[in-house]
């Protein structure tokens, strides 16, 4: 019987190490990366039957890097693992059409009922998140999911301005023009309503974009 393929994105090598180790009597695990192009691009070489995604990566956060996988590759089970136990940030990655949300700190066995639930097709979220989720969704139901007003190439420019990355970096690695990444930042700000670059990092740490230093 074919073993399950899994793909491991985080930006901790030691993280990556942990996971394989415990998932491998199980499952084969065909690679671990360590940001959200590297995901992306992984996934379309090596074709994983599931990806276990950190929300917090660098110039691809993962909830962004998981949409544009389920874009590409609708089939691909998606779990999230991250410290974050915000309910609204669990929602969208569920939106996203993830099968699982667990919290980094929950036990090994944990893991391995959200990865078996997903390859059944059913989904798993930390006890504790689920709970949250349910009472967010009570008091303000139309307060989940992500800004709508940005589109995703201001998204990736947001991620990597509030990482404090130079606009001539970002235009290299996006391959656009230093002048279209001015003009992103421009909209960017229009758009939200700023003024500076550290209400730009406050947006995006608000917003699950970047992880909290």
């Amino acid at each position: 019987m074919k073993r399950i393929r899994i793909l491991l994105a985080d930006d901790h090598a030691m993280i990556c190490a942990g996971f394989q180790k415990l998932l491998e009597p199980e499952y084969e695990v065909v690679g671990s990366v360590r940001d959200g192009r590297a995901l992306l691009k992984s996934a379309a070489d090596l074709k994983p039957d599931l990806a276990l995604v950190d929300v917090g990566m660098p110039l691809l956060n993962g909830l962004d890097a998981g949409r544009e996988l389920k874009k590409s590759m609708p089939n691909v089970k998606l779990i999230f693992l991250t410290m974050n136990p915000d309910p609204d940030v669990a929602s969208e990655a569920l939106k996203i059409g993830a099968c699982g949300y667990l919290l980094k700190n929950s036990e090994g066995d944990e893991l391995l009922r959200a990865v078996r639930k997903a390859i059944r097709g059913t989904s798993y979220v930390t006890p504790e998140v689920a709970q949250a989720m349910e009472q967010s969704l009570i008091r303000n139901p139309n307060s989940l999911g992500r800004p709508k007003q940005l589109s995703d190439r201001q998204r990736e420019v947001l991620q990597m301005l509030a990482e404090g990355r130079p606009m001539k970096e970002i235009a290299y690695i996006l391959q656009i023009s230093l002048r279209t990444v001015r003009f992103h930042k421009y909209r960017i700000m229009e758009e939200l309503g700023i003024t500076t670059n550290a209400e730009l990092v406050r947006y995006a740490i608000k917003h699950a974009i970047i992880p909290p230093s």
